[in-house]
């Protein structure tokens, strides 16, 4: 009697063996709009993108004014300021608005960075030969073992405060270590591939195969891990600011406007709950999404049609 193959299995959950589900390959954003939860969540970061682009036409006031830094600091919601002033009298709104574009602006582009680097990396760990593989994880496994938010802050202690630029390349390159290793983990299962043996045996260069071969079979899991990356870019962006090594005054971050309402949580209650607000809301939509990105890269509890 024929038995069988046994399929295997990715790190994802997906069968390696298995085609890609139908939904994954032609309509993820579909797939995802058809989720009612998803579609919320993807709503919202559209939003706040718009409200990143168009801050300059959506901001009532210029957001580094000082208008009168006695009589106008720290009051409360009003009409004229409908998410309070600061203690140097900004109107909080339109910091905000501001703000939601250098944090957005920093946790995407630093994504994209730390997804680079762990990517190429990963492929050349993976396909460079055992001693190469050896050499290029042992790496690998010494920066895991320090904590990411301690390699920050012993970087960014040297330099004081960072401009936008030198903190999307910080917060990039301290984060491509578990997309390194996640890479290399896909691409050792399918290097020994059918597909990739013919493609070796047809005189295909190593760079060629990496790009043409293998990387359109990981990069679902890729995508998926860089969706909780600017999750995790959000927060960490946040976590520097609030600790006073982000963005430089006068610009405006979330996690800056989150510190300037340490101080007076009680008193000044509106400075500390917008970005707060907006942290956590954002996070959550971001996760959000990328746990039904996996879930429909997996091919588990696919909506449906």
């Amino acid at each position: 009697m024929h038995r069988a193959t046994p399929l295997s299995y990715d790190v994802a959950g997906a069968p390696l063996d298995a085609p890609a589900p139908e939904t994954w390959r032609r309509t993820p954003v579909a797939a995802l709009w058809r989720d009612g939860g998803t579609r919320a969540a993807l709503l919202l970061l559209i939003a706040l993108a718009l409200v990143a682009i168009l801050a300059p036409w959506l901001a009532p006031h210029d957001p580094a004014a000082q208008p009168d830094i006695i009589t106008l600091k720290n009051q409360a919601p009003s009409v004229a300021h409908p998410f309070g002033t600061d203690p140097y009298s900004r109107d909080v709104l339109s910091r905000m608005i501001y703000g939601t574009r250098v944090s957005l602006s920093i946790a995407i582009l630093a994504m994209l960075l730390s997804t680079f680097v762990g990517t190429a990396y990963g492929l050349t760990a993976a396909l460079g030969g055992r001693f190469t593989d050896a050499v290029l994880m042992r790496g690998v496994d010494t920066l895991l073992a320090i904590p990411r938010i301690l390699l920050l802050l012993g970087v960014v202690a040297m330099w004081g405060s960072l401009s936008v630029p030198a903190l999307i390349v910080v917060i990039g390159l301290s984060g491509w270590f578990a997309a390194a290793r996640l890479v290399r983990t896909q691409v050792l299962a399918l290097r020994e591939r059918d597909f990739v043996t013919a493609a070796r045996g047809l005189g295909a260069r190593t760079s060629s195969i990496a790009v043409r071969h293998i990387l359109p079979h990981v990069a679902s899991p890729i995508l998926v891990a860089a969706t909780f990356g600017i999750g995790a870019a959000l927060v960490i962006e946040a976590g520097l600011a609030y600790l006073g090594f982000g963005v430089p005054e006068p610009q405006a971050s979330w996690g800056s406007i989150l510190r300037e309402g340490h101080d007076v949580l009680v008193s000044a209650w509106w400075l500390s709950a917008a970005p707060g607000a907006a942290l956590v809301i954002s996070v959550l939509a971001v996760n959000v999404i990328a746990d039904r990105l996996r879930d429909i890269a997996s091919g588990r509890h696919l909506p449906r049609a």
